[in-house]
Protein backbone atom coordinates (compact mmCIF):
# COMPACT_ATOMS: atom_id res chain seq x y z
CA UNK A 1 0.00 0.00 0.00
CA UNK A 2 1.09 3.53 -0.86
CA UNK A 3 2.47 5.62 2.28
CA UNK A 4 0.57 8.80 2.75
CA UNK A 5 3.49 10.87 1.85
CA UNK A 6 4.01 9.58 -1.65
CA UNK A 7 0.15 10.19 -2.03
CA UNK A 8 0.90 13.38 -0.92
CA UNK A 9 3.76 14.01 -3.60
CA UNK A 10 1.92 12.69 -6.03
CA UNK A 11 -1.40 14.70 -5.42
CA UNK A 12 1.85 18.03 -5.54
CA UNK A 13 2.25 16.49 -9.29
CA UNK A 14 -1.41 16.84 -9.94
CA UNK A 15 -1.58 20.27 -8.94
CA UNK A 16 1.47 21.34 -10.78
CA UNK A 17 -0.32 20.47 -13.94
CA UNK A 18 -3.51 22.21 -12.47
CA UNK A 19 -1.58 25.69 -11.75
CA UNK A 20 0.49 25.49 -15.22
CA UNK A 21 -3.21 25.33 -16.78
CA UNK A 22 -4.78 28.55 -14.76
CA UNK A 23 -1.58 30.76 -15.40
CA UNK A 24 -1.56 30.30 -19.13
CA UNK A 25 -5.38 31.06 -19.43
CA UNK A 26 -5.51 34.71 -19.73
CA UNK A 27 -7.94 35.95 -16.70
CA UNK A 28 -7.30 37.55 -13.74
CA UNK A 29 -9.63 35.21 -12.13
CA UNK A 30 -7.91 32.17 -13.09
CA UNK A 31 -4.09 33.21 -11.82
CA UNK A 32 -5.76 34.16 -8.55
CA UNK A 33 -6.65 30.43 -8.44
CA UNK A 34 -2.97 29.75 -9.53
CA UNK A 35 -1.19 31.87 -6.40
CA UNK A 36 -3.64 29.63 -4.45
CA UNK A 37 -2.60 26.10 -5.66
CA UNK A 38 1.41 26.95 -5.65
CA UNK A 39 0.65 27.92 -2.53
CA UNK A 40 -0.77 24.59 -1.65
CA UNK A 41 1.36 22.83 -3.78
CA UNK A 42 4.44 24.51 -2.38
CA UNK A 43 3.28 23.59 1.15
CA UNK A 44 2.96 19.62 0.48
CA UNK A 45 6.39 19.44 0.27
CA UNK A 46 7.29 19.81 3.61
CA UNK A 47 4.52 18.00 4.42
CA UNK A 48 5.22 14.69 2.76
CA UNK A 49 8.79 14.94 4.01
CA UNK A 50 8.06 15.63 7.52
CA UNK A 51 4.70 12.65 7.42
CA UNK A 52 7.74 10.62 6.20
CA UNK A 53 10.16 10.89 8.78
CA UNK A 54 8.21 11.22 11.54
CA UNK A 55 6.14 8.15 10.34
CA UNK A 56 9.56 6.38 9.54
CA UNK A 57 7.99 5.85 6.00
CA UNK A 58 10.38 6.89 3.74
CA UNK A 59 10.78 4.73 0.65
CA UNK A 60 12.88 4.34 -2.29
CA UNK A 61 9.51 5.74 -4.46
CA UNK A 62 9.83 8.72 -2.45
CA UNK A 63 13.47 9.58 -2.57
CA UNK A 64 13.26 9.64 -6.27
CA UNK A 65 9.94 11.07 -6.81
CA UNK A 66 9.72 13.62 -4.65
CA UNK A 67 12.58 15.94 -6.07
CA UNK A 68 11.52 15.30 -9.21
CA UNK A 69 7.79 16.55 -8.83
CA UNK A 70 9.70 19.66 -7.14
CA UNK A 71 10.88 20.27 -10.56
CA UNK A 72 7.49 19.43 -12.08
CA UNK A 73 6.18 22.65 -9.94
CA UNK A 74 9.10 24.87 -10.13
CA UNK A 75 9.40 24.50 -14.19
CA UNK A 76 5.85 24.73 -14.95
CA UNK A 77 5.27 27.71 -13.69
CA UNK A 78 8.68 29.08 -14.80
CA UNK A 79 7.41 28.23 -18.34
CA UNK A 80 4.12 29.20 -17.89
CA UNK A 81 5.24 32.56 -16.95
CA UNK A 82 7.50 32.98 -19.75
CA UNK A 83 4.28 33.50 -21.77
CA UNK A 84 2.82 36.33 -19.86
CA UNK A 85 4.86 39.32 -21.41
CA UNK A 86 3.91 41.89 -18.76
CA UNK A 87 6.30 39.71 -16.35
CA UNK A 88 8.66 39.85 -18.97
CA UNK A 89 10.74 36.08 -17.16
CA UNK A 90 13.83 35.84 -19.65
CA UNK A 91 12.96 32.65 -21.36
CA UNK A 92 17.71 32.10 -21.35
CA UNK A 93 17.22 31.96 -17.60
CA UNK A 94 14.64 29.60 -17.55
CA UNK A 95 16.00 27.25 -20.22
CA UNK A 96 18.98 27.11 -17.72
CA UNK A 97 17.02 26.41 -14.61
CA UNK A 98 15.57 23.28 -16.69
CA UNK A 99 19.30 21.79 -17.95
CA UNK A 100 20.75 22.07 -14.52
CA UNK A 101 17.57 19.76 -13.36
CA UNK A 102 18.15 17.80 -16.13
CA UNK A 103 21.48 17.30 -15.79
CA UNK A 104 21.13 16.40 -12.12
CA UNK A 105 18.58 14.13 -12.61
CA UNK A 106 20.86 12.28 -14.98
CA UNK A 107 23.81 12.43 -12.60
CA UNK A 108 21.20 10.57 -9.70
CA UNK A 109 19.96 8.20 -12.18
CA UNK A 110 23.22 6.50 -12.78
CA UNK A 111 24.49 6.85 -8.95
CA UNK A 112 21.28 4.73 -8.70
CA UNK A 113 22.75 2.21 -11.01
CA UNK A 114 25.58 2.06 -9.37
CA UNK A 115 24.01 1.16 -6.46
CA UNK A 116 24.56 4.78 -4.59
CA UNK A 117 21.66 7.22 -3.62
CA UNK A 118 22.86 11.34 -3.98
CA UNK A 119 21.93 12.51 -1.12
CA UNK A 120 20.59 16.10 -1.16
CA UNK A 121 23.37 18.82 -0.69
CA UNK A 122 22.86 22.29 1.21
CA UNK A 123 23.25 24.31 -2.26
CA UNK A 124 20.46 22.10 -3.23
CA UNK A 125 18.21 23.22 -0.65
CA UNK A 126 19.47 26.18 -1.13
CA UNK A 127 18.85 25.96 -4.95
CA UNK A 128 15.27 25.07 -4.28
CA UNK A 129 14.50 28.14 -1.31
CA UNK A 130 15.51 30.93 -3.84
CA UNK A 131 13.18 29.26 -6.61
CA UNK A 132 10.36 28.76 -4.01
CA UNK A 133 10.60 32.73 -3.22
CA UNK A 134 11.33 34.00 -7.06
CA UNK A 135 7.81 32.10 -8.17
CA UNK A 136 5.98 33.20 -5.10
CA UNK A 137 7.48 37.16 -5.58
CA UNK A 138 6.63 36.96 -9.07
CA UNK A 139 3.05 35.51 -8.44
CA UNK A 140 2.51 38.26 -6.43
CA UNK A 141 3.62 40.74 -9.25
CA UNK A 142 1.30 38.76 -11.56
CA UNK A 143 -1.69 39.07 -8.97
CA UNK A 144 -0.79 43.00 -8.60
CA UNK A 145 -1.21 43.05 -12.23
CA UNK A 146 -4.34 42.50 -12.28
CA UNK A 147 -5.50 44.14 -9.53
CA UNK A 148 -4.48 47.42 -11.59
CA UNK A 149 -6.72 46.64 -14.01
CA UNK A 150 -10.29 45.19 -12.78
CA UNK A 151 -10.03 47.33 -9.97
CA UNK A 152 -11.18 51.44 -10.25
CA UNK A 153 -10.59 54.48 -8.74
CA UNK A 154 -7.81 55.03 -6.04
CA UNK A 155 -7.34 51.28 -5.56
CA UNK A 156 -6.54 51.08 -9.01
CA UNK A 157 -4.33 53.95 -9.06
CA UNK A 158 -2.34 52.49 -6.19
CA UNK A 159 -1.78 48.67 -7.79
CA UNK A 160 -0.46 50.48 -10.92
CA UNK A 161 1.86 52.12 -8.91
CA UNK A 162 3.09 48.94 -7.29
CA UNK A 163 3.37 47.28 -10.46
CA UNK A 164 4.98 49.39 -12.26
CA UNK A 165 7.46 49.84 -8.96
CA UNK A 166 7.66 45.48 -8.99
CA UNK A 167 7.70 45.25 -13.08
CA UNK A 168 11.62 44.48 -13.09
CA UNK A 169 11.42 42.13 -10.20
CA UNK A 170 10.38 38.93 -12.14
CA UNK A 171 13.38 39.35 -14.40
CA UNK A 172 15.94 39.62 -11.55
CA UNK A 173 15.00 37.20 -9.82
CA UNK A 174 14.33 34.65 -12.53
CA UNK A 175 18.10 35.52 -13.39
CA UNK A 176 19.22 34.98 -9.67
CA UNK A 177 17.39 31.34 -9.35
CA UNK A 178 18.92 30.52 -12.41
CA UNK A 179 22.70 31.46 -10.92
CA UNK A 180 22.13 29.71 -7.64
CA UNK A 181 20.57 27.28 -9.52
CA UNK A 182 24.08 26.31 -11.60
CA UNK A 183 25.55 26.70 -8.69
CA UNK A 184 24.37 24.14 -6.78
CA UNK A 185 25.13 22.71 -10.24
CA UNK A 186 28.49 22.60 -10.00
CA UNK A 187 28.66 21.49 -6.62
CA UNK A 188 26.96 18.62 -7.11
CA UNK A 189 29.13 17.71 -10.10
CA UNK A 190 32.48 18.45 -7.81
CA UNK A 191 30.97 15.96 -4.89
CA UNK A 192 29.49 13.18 -6.88
CA UNK A 193 32.66 13.44 -10.15
CA UNK A 194 33.93 10.31 -9.09
CA UNK A 195 30.77 8.35 -10.33
CA UNK A 196 29.78 10.17 -13.26
CA UNK A 197 33.75 9.42 -14.40
CA UNK A 198 33.26 6.15 -13.42
CA UNK A 199 30.17 5.74 -15.77
CA UNK A 200 31.80 6.65 -18.63
CA UNK A 201 34.77 4.26 -18.48
CA UNK A 202 34.88 0.61 -19.32
CA UNK A 203 36.18 -1.57 -15.93
CA UNK A 204 39.55 -2.72 -16.47
CA UNK A 205 40.20 -6.62 -16.55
Amino acid sequence: MMTLANKITLIRAGLSIVMFLFIIMPFAWSRFVATGIFILAASTDWVDGKIARETNTITPFGAIVDPFVDKILVLAAFFAFVGIKELDVPIWAVFFILLRELMVSTLRAIAALEGKVMAAERWGKFKTVIQMIALGTIFFVLDVYHLSHILHGTAQAVFTVIFCTLCKIPYTLTAIAAVITWVSAVSYLRNNWDILRKSWSVPCK
